[in-house]
């Protein structure tokens, strides 16, 4: 048994989205992605899916995305990405109910994994994340970074309040802007004394070191993107 997280699967069986203009390495990435999953992951292990599973806009229209993915052994844990149409943050309830025993939403919540090494427990705890790329006003991405971090704190405190005192983070923005910057994702996750934060999003080798990799302030951050892991999930845990 052994925990590993990947980002960015971007399925698109069903809306025939073609991945390969984000570069050749994305070429055929879905039987990349399959092989090393089934080399790496067995039916006792679990992984962290990061964020953007699929392109389609809506649960109806994802029957094969889905397919695939309850295709994979192990246990399935889901992450909202950017381009998760079909996942609503106020319905992870619902999509919890209906997939029950097969796939679990992580948002608002947190899991737990267990360790059959150490025996250690760990509260696996997450949201989308966002961060400032330019892409909208400076006070807008403040605004949606302050109500994904409410979403993340209510994950901590949950986790907390049932007893849980080791503490995984998963999101797919980076945890600061390319600057570097502490945030209010850092700053929780320090507060917190985390152990890891993985997160995924950035595409492409010049975008690989937008945000932190490796120790910072006693915190282990990984960037587990499809690409930049070669399309193969990243042990987090045994």
């Amino acid at each position: 048994m052994a925990l590993y997280a990947i980002g960015d699967l971007h399925l698109s069986f069903s809306s025939g989205k073609d991945m390969d203009v984000f570069g050749r390495n994305w070429a055929n990435h879905e039987e990349k992605i399959r092989k090393n999953w089934n080399r790496l992951i067995g039916p006792e292990d679990t992984c962290v899916i990061m964020g953007d599973l699929s392109w389609a806009k809506k649960i109806d229209e994802m029957s094969e995305d889905l397919a695939y993915v309850l295709s994979l052994p192990g246990r399935k844990i889901l992450l909202r990405g950017n381009h998760d149409m079909f996942w609503e943050a106020n319905k992870t309830p619902a999509l919890n109910r209906r997939f029950e025993g097969q796939l679990e939403f992580l948002q608002n919540n947190f899991y737990v994994y267990k360790s059959p090494v150490t025996g250690t427990e760990y509260a696996l705890v997450g949201t989308k994340g966002y961060t400032y790329e330019g892409k909208d006003t400076i006070e807008h991405a403040e605004k949606l970074v302050k109500r994904e971090y409410d979403r993340l704190k209510i994950s901590y405190e949950a986790a907390a309040a049932a007893g849980y005192s080791r503490f995984l983070c998963f999101l797919h923005y980076p945890p600061t802007n390319i600057y570097q910057d502490d945030s209010l994702f850092t700053q929780l996750a320090e507060e917190y004394h985390t152990e890891q934060v993985i997160y995924a999003h950035c595409h492409g080798f010049m975008r690989f070191h937008d945000s932190y990799r490796g120790m910072h302030h006693h915190v282990r951050y990984s960037l587990a993107s499809a690409d930049c892991l070669n399309f193969r999930p990243m042990k987090v845990v045994d």
